[in-house]
């Protein structure tokens, strides 16, 4: 009987040992998984950023001309007045 109990331990262990190597290869492969996902999120994160970069140089640009706009469109009520 003893023996019998015994081999039932054992099998109990050896499966038990089997589901905690699987779970360690499942936890290095999602570890892995993860490095790779922190590095293309940081890529999106430069990306974005300079597409806010680019959002604000080109807010400059029309800023500056509407003011160049404006001061033209001052100059020709002014010549239209005199004229």
């Amino acid at each position: 009987m003893s023996s019998t109990l015994d081999s039932l331990i054992l099998e109990h262990l050896r499966h038990i040992r089997g589901r905690v190597d699987q779970i360690a290869d499942d936890v290095s492969e999602l570890k892995h998984r993860m490095t790779a996902l922190e590095g293309t999120m940081g890529l999106v994160k430069r990306e974005v950023a300079y597409g806010d970069e680019t959002d604000a140089r080109q807010q400059l640009t029309l800023d500056k001309l509407a003011d160049r706009l404006e001061r033209i469109e001052r100059r020709l009520e002014l010549a239209g007045g005199e004229g």
